[in-house]
């Protein structure tokens, strides 16, 4: 028999992790970097899928090339939002627009982000970026649309224009696609990735796939001695 595609696995893995109440989820991702090609798609999938503007990014993978000349070796790294456990980033904010949710995400309420990028210096990971509220095609005739077209984040719709304006001035990051997922839907990065190197799930299932990859596997988190305790793990 043909063996299933991981995205199928981790669909149903998904279907059933919504079935539980958000507390009894502890969503996250298992990132095999043995797989992982570098070739941008889950970063370029995430602009996409958010209307990225330029200086945003969710999703970038660092390109490593380590060794001495000629034995080099070249390794990918995506680096998201790692979602921690003790994030340290929440107490920073002065106005409380940064929360850790029932489910784990660490989100973001741009009605509240007041821009003063305490959250962002507070990281150790630099996962967060900041919006100043440009647009890729500034300085043409006239700003497309695509670019000032809504897009949904932590439930709801957003707008970047002068109009609405509630995210240009704002921290921003990854949050796991929680609106795609509270709607059955896996995180864009893991379904654009070619190398089905992104897992994503629900750890607290032990027979969910992520949560079986990362107890196969001699797994490790980034800056650990910070104490934040990361919910992403790499192979």
């Amino acid at each position: 028999m043909e063996k299933e595609d991981i995205l199928l696995t981790m669909q149903r893995d998904l279907a059933k992790a919504l079935q539980k109440p958000p507390e009894k989820r502890k969503w996250g991702m298992v990132i095999d970097t043995r797989k992982c090609a570098g070739c941008h798609a889950c970063t370029v999938g995430c602009i996409a899928e958010y209307k990225l503007p330029p200086g945003v990014v969710y999703r970038p993978v660092v390109d490593k090339i380590s060794g001495t000349f000629p034995d080099l070796k070249r390794s990918f790294l995506p680096r998201p939002c790692f979602q921690c456990e003790n994030p340290s980033c929440v107490p920073v904010c002065p106005v409380g627009a940064t929360k850790k949710e029932a489910d784990g995400i660490v989100s973001i309420d741009y009605s509240k982000c007041i821009g003063c990028r305490a959250c962002m210096a507070n990281c150790p990971y630099g996962a967060r970026t900041f919006d100043t509220g440009r647009y890729y095609t500034e300085g043409t005739p006239a700003v497309q649309e695509l670019e000032k077209a809504g897009f949904y984040e932590y439930g709801k719709l957003w707008r970047r224009d002068s109009k609405h304006g509630d995210v240009a001035g704002s921290a921003r990051k990854c949050n796991f696609c929680s609106s795609r997922v509270g709607k059955g839907l896996l995180p864009i990065c893991a379904t654009t990735c070619i190398g089905r190197a992104t897992l994503f799930g629900d750890l607290s299932d032990p027979n969910a796939l992520v949560a079986k990859t990362l107890a196969a596997n001699k797994a490790y988190r980034l800056k650990e001695e910070a104490g934040t305790k990361p919910q992403v793990y790499y192979i």
